[in-house]
This record gives structure tokens, C-alpha cells and sequence, in this order.
């Protein structure tokens, strides 16, 4: 026998449902006062057989105990260029919905955070790679062969889901194959906003606690090019984590989750969290000093991200600041991120700590400016293959910044030792004199060759 929940509602008489839909867990019967109306609570009555999964994801919701109904997420306007009638429930109303929930909806209850996010890298993940000819080239043609109709896929299963896409919508409303779904970060939506709320909080729960530890950002950071969760396993903090994180409190209030509710950081602690003075942020570059991704690391003094807002005023797919989510320059994000690391650590631990993975960074960037210098001449000089993917000076120098370099930089500043060395900066030091032989018999014999 399945669990009933009575909803009693505004406008109309009691709703009888099964709140356990599904049969997902003990038998038991709930009255519970949602406030929902006779529109919504219908909504509520007919998923619960048809998807049942999402409904009692809600139902567990601080969503659903607030009596945030379906339609006050997926309700719009009917000039909404997501608008359509699709759902049985609604056709031939005044009624119209949306399957996709842009962050303009989320915003009307969260404006801060929404906010917070578009000042922030995660912003740009998707008109990243839109914008650059080099991503789309390496996606549709060298990838994707230029085969009509399948080009498209390496993006959308893979480049989507975690960058997002600009996401498009047929006639109904209703989103296009090429663009949805995905759990991209990034995603640009048809009324303008950027972002994807539910890539860290999902459908519908959307748990404050989900976020919080370390698995809500290690599907997308992890993998040989940016191997934060390998990382973070490899550190004391993962350490601590993987022995006892199970135990710990992930429940308290935005700005009150301390230590004592849990005794090592995670991902979103560092990044986000409120500790001691500091509030919680949903611009997570707000305290990295460094732009560990690119090929030679800088400074992040280039204030916030633009790429998000300038689309969401014209339209326009232009690159973002890479050097964003910084209001106040590199120092003041230092000094942000010493506070997280105060909670546990003394002063000169967290100093040391910095100085030399900020020194690892810097030798980096020796490796970093030498390889790019030598490719540079090599273009210079047509010593390079126009298939820049079956030239193996392009490859190592690639495979160099954008997978071997980021380990040194990012397991450095993590404490990942094992990336930081093994899988860094030695594999680092083989890739350098595997171009220079290369790039001293090209510009010896003026001749490509392999």
C-alpha cells in the first residue's frame, strides 16, 4: 500500500495522491499544507503517475515545503519564447509552459545568487566554446568528420554537459535534440539568460546538501586535463573526506555551515561557503588568485565576467574576460581564501602552504612561455601542418598546457602531491624536449617532416 499525502489547497478541497509515488519508500500518511492552488495541485496529481520520480523529488524539497508549485518554475508568460501547451493539462487554456527553467525564473527568489554567478567562469562555460573557432573546428570537423546531421554529437554528448549549450526550441516551445537536454553549467537559454542551476542542485530536490560535497562538482572536474576530484582524493583533504565525510552535517544554513559540521573542506567549502567573516558566494573564481587553465597562467586582476552579459544584451556570442571573477584583483583573492584555510590551519601553514604552490605555478609558466615560443616560430616560419592535429609538435605542446600543465598548476595549489610531481611536472619536462628535437631539426633542415 502506498504512502498517501493530503494536500489541502487555497481554491479548492483536499487532493488525495500518493506522495510516495513509485512505492520508493515505507508506508505512511501525511497531511501536509502546500497552499497550492487548483491548477497547480492538478499538475502535482498527474506527474505523480506519469513521472513519479520528479514528483517525489519535490515533495522532498524545501521547494514542496514551501509550497513552490510546478507552475510557479515552469509557468510563463505567452510571448516567452519558451512558452508552449504541450501538457495535456493546459492545452486550449491561457495557460502556457516551459520545459526548460531559466535562471530568470530562479531569480525572482534568488536574485543574489544569480547574480553572483553570472560574475563568474562558470558563466562563460558555453559561449567559451561557441566562441572559439578552434573548439567548433575541433568538434565538427576533426571529431565529427563533417558528417551531416552527426558533427553535432560529439558536442552534445559530451562539450554540453558540462559547458551547456545555446540552447534552441522548435515551434511548440519545445527544445531541440542538438541543444537538450544537458546539465551544462553555461547553458544559454532562447529569453536571454545564462546559466543552469540544476547542474549543482538537481531536479527538482535542488539540495543545498547535494551541493555541498565534493560529487556535485566532480562530474564535470575530473579526467586528464583538469583532474580536480583525482586531485582532491589525493590531498589530506580528500583524505579526511572519503574516511568520514558520510557523518557530517551538509544541512546548515547558507553562512552557518562551519567547521565542527564537518572537519575538512570540500569543493563548495573553499569556493563558496560562508566561513568566520566571510559570506557564501555563488561566483566561485571570487577567490583564486590564479588562471590555472591557459597556457601561460596570469594574475586574475581582470574584473567581472562579460562574456554572459553581453550576450544577455545583444545576443551575441563574444569571448569572455578569462581573467574574470575578481572585483578586487588577485591579492583581495588570496586574502579570501587565506580566511577559508584560517578556520583549521595556523598562519604560517597556510603562508608556507601558498608560497611554494604559487612557486610551482611560476615554474610552470617557464615550461609554459618556451613551448609557446617555439611554436610560434614554427607557424611563423610555415614549419607547421595545416592539420594541426596530426602535427605531433601541435600535440605535445597542446597536451602540454592543456592536460600535463594543468595537473602541476592545479595539484599544486590543491595539494594533490602525486599531480602536482608524477603526473605534472614530470611528464611536463619530457613534453618540453620532445618539442625542442622537434622544433631544432625543423628549423635546422626547414623542412616539416612528421
Amino acid at each position: 500500500m502506498l504512502k498517501k499525502i493530503m494536500l489541502s489547497t487555497l481554491t479548492a478541497s483536499s487532493l488525495l495522491l500518493a506522495a510516495n509515488v513509485g512505492g520508493l519508500s515505507s508506508v505512511k500518511t501525511l497531511k501536509v499544507n502546500r497552499g497550492l492552488t487548483k491548477l497547480a495541485a492538478s499538475c502535482v496529481e498527474c506527474h505523480a503517475k506519469k513521472t513519479p520520480g520528479i514528483v517525489n523529488d519535490w515533495r522532498e524539497s524545501r521547494h514542496g515545503h514551501a509550497g513552490v508549485s510546478c507552475l510557479d518554475c515552469h509557468g510563463v508568460q505567452k510571448d516567452n519564447p519558451m512558452a508552449g501547451q504541450n501538457c495535456p493539462g493546459v492545452k486550449g487554456t491561457n495557460v502556457y509552459i516551459s520545459i526548460l527553467v531559466s535562471p530568470k525564473t530562479c531569480e525572482r527568489c534568488h536574485p543574489q545568487e544569480v547574480t553572483e554567478f553570472e560574475h563568474s567562469g562558470h558563466a562563460r562555460a558555453a559561449l567559451q566554446i561557441k566562441s572559439k573557432k578552434s573548439m567548433q573546428s575541433l568538434i565538427h570537423h576533426y571529431e565529427g568528420r563533417d558528417c551531416p546531421g552527426l558533427s553535432e554529437a560529439p558536442q552534445s554528448t559530451g562539450c554540453a554537459q558540462c559547458h551547456g549549450d545555446i540552447i534552441k526550441v522548435n515551434k511548440g516551445g519545445e527544445p531541440t535534440p542538438q541543444t537538450w537536454p544537458n546539465n551544462g553549467i553555461g547553458d544559454v537559454y532562447p529569453d536571454g539568460s545564462v546559466g543552469n542551476c540544476t547542474s549543482c542542485h538537481s531536479a527538482h530536490k535542488f539540495s543545498i546538501e547535494e551541493a555541498r560535497k565534493p560529487a556535485a562538482c566532480a562530474s564535470c572536474h575530473l579526467g586528464p586535463d583538469h583532474p580536480d576530484i583525482e586531485i582532491y582524493n589525493n590531498s589530506m583533504h580528500g583524505h579526511i573526506f572519503n574516511s568520514e565525510g558520510s557523518k557530517w552535517n551538509y544541512s546548515s544554513a547558507p553562512d552557518a555551515w562551519e567547521p565542527g559540521d564537518y572537519r575538512a573542506p570540500t569543493c563548495a567549502t573553499c569556493h563558496m561557503s560562508g566561513i568566520g567573516n566571510l559570506k557564501s558566494t555563488h561566483n566561485v573564481d571570487l577567490r583564486l588568485k590564479w588562471n590555472l587553465w591557459a597556457p601561460i597562467s596570469k594574475l586574475r586582476n581582470g574584473g567581472y565576467e562579460t562574456a554572459a552579459s553581453t550576450y544577455m544584451k545583444t545576443g551575441k556570442v563574444t569571448k569572455g574576460n578569462p581573467l574574470a571573477g575578481n572585483p578586487k584583483g588577485s591579492t583581495y583573492a588570496r586574502s579570501q581564501m587565506k580566511q577559508v584555510c584560517s578556520s583549521c590551519h595556523s598562519t604560517t601553514f597556510t603562508n608556507n602552504f601558498f608560497i611554494m604552490a604559487d612557486k610551482q605555478v611560476e615554474l610552470y609558466n617557464v615550461y609554459g612561455k618556451d613551448a609557446k615560443a617555439m611554436i610560434t616560430t614554427l607557424k611563423k616560419k610555415g614549419l607547421m601542418k595545416k592539420d594541426v592535429w596530426a602535427d605531433a609538435a601541435f600535440r605535445i605542446y597542446f597536451h602540454l598546457w592543456h592536460h600535463e600543465g594543468r595537473r602541476m598548476r592545479q595539484g599544486a595549489e590543491m595539494g594533490g602531491a602525486d599531480y602536482s610531481h608524477w603526473h605534472g611536472v614530470f611528464v611536463v619536462q619530457q613534453d618540453i624536449r620532445k618539442l625542442k628535437s622537434i622544433y631544432d631539426r625543423r628549423m635546422k633542415t626547414g623542412k616539416i617532416g612528421y
